[in-house]
């Protein structure tokens, strides 16, 4: 197996086995995503949670204050009769029964699928499709609604849904390695609020076990969680 290169075996001595503040850990992560593309700065958050219980279960949406720059194809579900020209414009995909369809025969080309109430019993029989890649519409991940208008809105600003893995991580994208120092910070933050707001009702005593970020191509930095401000 071919051994770590220069590059990584750099970055790895500039991080310290220690908890870093904040701004300390946005400002060195910047400085280590030094690869030959534009890299992702990302966050990975351990939480006192056991998802196999249902009280334990953490799925939420939030709007970062700085955009993370990955646009996202965005399907509508919706009775025929209430299909628009307003809506087909806003989304790129707007179907009603033909888009069950076109689900059910694998034609799944959308990133973030958002459906009105009344059609989620049809959405039932498409769960094997729609589970696995994490598309199934949720009002807990505000993508079934009945303000189509302003979900296509919130979603197209750069709203993002995350959750907990069966281990109880959770993994975000707070922006790019080009992003400003202060916009990564106020994404960061934004991501702590929301965590902090979604905390799971079976949750008892400490919610954080632990806070890394990274980038694309470099180690992760571990953040003082009491320097997050929420």
């Amino acid at each position: 197996m071919k051994g770590s290169t220069k590059r990584t075996r750099a970055n790895k001595q500039k991080i310290k086995e220690r908890l870093y503040h904040q701004n300390e850990a946005i400002t060195l992560v910047k400085e280590i995503s030094n690869a030959n593309f534009t890299e992702s700065i990302e966050a990975h958050i351990s939480l006192w949670i056991n998802p196999k219980y249902s009280d334990q279960q953490l799925r939420s949406t939030l709007i970062l204050p700085h955009n993370v720059g990955k646009s996202k194809r965005i399907a509508i579900l919706m009775p025929a009769s209430s299909i628009s020209t307003e809506y087909e414009e806003l989304a790129d995909i707007v179907g009603s029964d033909d888009l069950i369809e076109q689900i059910e025969q694998g034609q799944v080309n959308f990133d973030v699928l958002i459906s009105t109430p009344d059609m989620m019993p049809k959405l039932v029989k498409l769960g094997r499709i729609l589970g696995p890649k994490n598309l199934m519409p949720s009002p807990k991940a505000g993508t079934v609604t009945t303000n189509i208008k302003l979900t296509l809105e919130e979603f197209k600003a750069g709203k993002i849904e995350y959750r907990t893995d069966k281990t109880g991580i959770v993994h975000l994208v707070l922006g790019k390695s080009t992003f400003t120092v202060s916009q990564l910070l106020e994404n960061l933050n934004a991501v702590y609020l929301s965590l902090n707001n979604s905390k799971p009702s079976g949750v008892k005593g400490r919610y954080f076990k632990s806070f890394h970020i990274c980038s694309t191509m470099s180690p992760s930095i571990k953040i003082d969680i009491s320097t997050l401000k929420g």
